[in-house]
Parts: structure tokens; sequence; C-alpha cells
């Protein structure tokens, strides 16, 4: 599928790999002390108020809301500079190359939600988390990846690396299209306005962050009240970052993602992390597993990821439409076929939009993608253990 591997992508690769070992850690810590003598002041923190502003000029959202709304945003920013690279001059800008984890990204999220929706029909309060077992956590699919070592053919990695970012694509675009809000005409129009003024800085080779950055906090703050949630505003903004290949000695894309990129994959991830995974395991059963919500979670992320991306993937190569990765044994595909059912960060950010007016449905919604997750893990990480080296 790929010949030539970038320098990008094998920086990429580790930093992705070794974030999903702190991630892992923050969500492992979150879960012991929900279900410790510490738990009250865990909740309660993150229910609390915070004010961030100049007297009358500011914004008051709660711990969790500024954690899920404004650091997450700068995760999107940073995941759309990642993929505006990646197929302006990176492992997608060959569309024969990005052809494969495109169509195993597709089926990758259809069978997850199919999956979901069939098991929650006729329910309208809960169907709203159809989307949730559609995404791939990065960082924690490559930090798997990456405990196996040589293992797993550098063309698999670059294939799952791919199929996660276009994954992060179709979250994004759910997201702008599903899970908005009631919408303001008044903000949406500020909100337009602010991105022209981006698209003009960008015309006029502007190779400097700053005017990018106090443009985007205006867009984030329009696109906060406009109905649409905030984490759009870090798309639209990282659009309007300029890299042209003509241009090889700089690229301020390039600059701000790896400028960003630690404190993203060390930081803003970790405490989403922290904030999210949290849940009491009081009282929980093997029954609680079958409620319609997590049910749907944990079959859609372990049964219909694999299924989506193997199956899809299989049809397309056999057609000759796509090419299967070079070194790779379909044993080992389907290993990470089944890896990109973690879920994870993606799958509980998606959970907490959909169920933002029903909380009752969030521990089912952690407890489905966490199991979900988990089960994922183990049995694709085993699964390619056990594959004889040739």
């Amino acid at each position: 599928m790929i010949q030539k591997i970038t320098k990008g992508f094998i920086s990429f690769f580790k930093l992705e790999a070794a974030s999903g070992i702190v991630l892992l850690f923050a969500a492992v810590i979150a879960l012991i002390i929900s279900n410790s003598e510490l738990s009250s002041l865990y909740f309660s923190t993150l229910e609390k108020y915070l004010f961030i502003g100049i007297n009358n000029f500011g914004l008051k959202l709660s711990v969790l809301h500024w954690i899920n709304d404004a650091l997450m945003a700068i995760f999107f920013f940073f995941v759309t500079l990642e993929i505006k690279r990646e197929f302006l001059q990176g492992e997608l800008s060959n569309i024969k190359q990005a052809l494969l984890p495109i169509i195993a990204a597709v089926g990758g999220m259809v069978i997850p939600a199919l999956i979901y929706v069939i098991i929650n029909l006729g329910d309208g309060a809960t169907l709203k988390g159809w989307a949730i077992p559609s995404a791939t956590d990065i960082a924690f699919s490559l930090g798997v990846l990456s405990l196996l070592g040589s293992r797993v053919p550098l063309s698999l990695k670059v294939f799952l690396t791919a199929l996660a970012i276009i994954d992060d694509l179709g979250a994004i675009v759910i997201i702008a299209l599903f899970y908005s809000g009631d919408l303001s005409i008044k903000y949406l129009s500020l909100m337009l306005l602010a991105f022209i003024v981006l698209l003009v800085i960008n015309k006029f080779n502007v190779n400097k962050f700053l005017p990018y950055l106090v443009v985007g906090i205006f867009l984030w703050d329009f696109t906060h009240n406009s109905g649409i949630h905030a984490t759009i505003a870090g798309v639209l903004l990282a659009m309007t970052i300029p890299h042209r290949k003509k241009d090889k000695d700089f690229s301020l894309l390039i600059k701000v993602e790896h400028g960003i990129s630690p404190y993203v994959a060390f930081g803003i991830m970790p405490i989403f992390a922290f904030a999210n995974a949290g849940v009491s395991l009081e009282g929980l059963s093997f029954s609680s597993l079958l409620d319609k919500v997590p049910l749907g979670i944990v079959l859609g992320l372990f049964v219909g990821k694999q299924l989506g991306v193997f199956v899809f993937s299989y049809v397309s190569i056999k057609l000759k439409v796509a090419q299967m990765p070079s070194n790779t044994s379909w044993y080992n595909f389907y290993g990470v076929g089944v890896l990109t059912g973690i879920g994870f960060t993606m799958s509980l950010f998606v959970g907490n939009l959909a169920f933002a007016d029903n909380l009752q449905y969030m521990d089912g919604v952690k407890i489905g993608v966490l199991t979900g997750s988990l089960l994922s893990t183990l049995f694709g990480y085993f699964l390619i253990l056990l594959t004889p080296n040739r």
C-alpha cells in the first residue's frame, strides 16, 4: 500500500504511542478515585464553575465544560492540522495510498452505528448515542501497536494511523451535523465573519500565528454561543493555517502542529481522560452491561468496528479497488482491525454531546466505552502477539 514512510509519520507515531500510555494511566486513576473516599471531591470539583475573563467580559463554565469545550477545541485544532497536512503532503495525498484506510474507516463507522441503532431501535432518547461506537482513539490504538514492536509491520502502523485520522474527520463532520443545539443567527453570522477574516489573513500570506490566534479566540466564543459545538472553532481555525508546498523552508502549519503536539498528547488528552473516565462501579453487575446504551456501545466497538474495517477492506482489496499493506498477513490485518474498537477519548466525547440533556445515560456510556475498548485492546493485542513470526 505504502512505499515511502515520511519522517513526519515516524515522529507522529512515537508521540501518539507514548501518549497512549499516559492516557491509560489517567483513565485508571480516574476510575480509582471515583470509587474511593475521594469520589465526592472528584465529582464536585468537575461541577464547580470557573469565570475566565476581565470584569464583565468573560465566560463562566463548569470545570468539566472548560475541559470538554475549550481544551478539546485545541485538541480538534491539532487533529485538523494533522488531517490537513496528511491530505496536502502526507500519506493521504496519494489517492491510491489513501483509498484503503478511507474505505476501512467508512466501514468502521457505519457498522458500529448500525449495531447500536438496531439494539436501541424504538427508543428515541437512547438512539441519540448512535455515533458513540464509531470513533477510534488514535493514541490508545497506536500505544498498543507500539507495545507489539516488530510484530506489526510499519505499513500496518501507517494504515491504522491514516484510518484513525480519517475516523476523526468523520467524527468532526458528525459533531457538526448531528450534535448542534438551537442555532443563533446572530452568532452564526459573527462566526462566519471571523472565519472570513481568517481566510483573508491566510490569503495575504501571513506567516505569524498570533493574528490567527486572536481571531480564533473570538471565533471560539462566537461558535460557543451559536449552538454549534465549540470544538468546531478549532477545526475552522486549523483549516486556515497555511501550509504551502512551495515554501520548503517554512510551514506555519507544521511549526504550530509540532509546537502544540506535546501539550495536546501529554496534557489535554490525559486531562480529558481523567475528567471523563470516572464512573462509580458501586452496584455494577453483568446485567448493567445488558442495558441498551452500554450494550450497543460494547457490541459496536468490539464487534462492529472489527467487522466494518475488515470486511470493507477485504472486499476492496479482493476487487482490486485498494491494495493490501506490504509485508502484511490477513491475520495481522484482522488484529489491527480489532484494535480500531478502542474508542475511548472520541467515544466519551461524542457520548457527552449525545446525552448532554440526558445525563442519566452517561454512566452507561462510560461503562460501555471502557468495556468495549478494553475487550478490543486485549483481544487485538493477544491476537497479534500470538501470530507466528515469519
